[in-house]
């Protein structure tokens, strides 16, 4: 089955950087990844995305700050964020839009999450 697993989260204190790192295994091929992150009684918003491709797009509120790449031959999706602020505390969700198959979409899946911690 597909499965995402999140590293890299953690306790930083603000003007810091953190790597977050997902790797995705299980399916066929992959159409794109992303970040989102869910603060406590706060709705999943998108941070960032990347596609097949490469085409990076980003949340306005980490634009400039956070870098979004991957690695295709470890199906790994990557995080760079500096700058890091107390309003980007959230626990940071991983997700892929995969094939399960040639030509057979699967739909996205998610990682468990990972803990960002910013201290002011």
């Amino acid at each position: 089955q597909v499965q995402l697993v999140e590293s890299g989260g953690g306790l930083v204190q603000a003007g810091g950087s953190l790597r977050l790192s997902c790797t995705a295994s299980g399916m066929f091929s992959i159409n794109a990844m992303g970040w989102y992150r869910q603060a406590p009684g706060k709705q999943r918003e998108l941070v960032a995305t990347i596609s097949r491709g490469g085409i990076a797009y980003y949340g306005d509120s980490v634009k400039g700050r956070f870098t979004i790449s991957k690695d295709n031959a470890e199906n790994t999706v990557y995080l760079q964020m500096n700058s890091l602020q107390p309003e980007d505390t959230s626990v940071y969700y991983c997700k892929a839009s995969v094939n399960l198959a040639p030509f057979r979409p699967g739909g996205d899946y998610w990682g468990q999450g990972t803990q960002v911690t910013v201290s002011s």
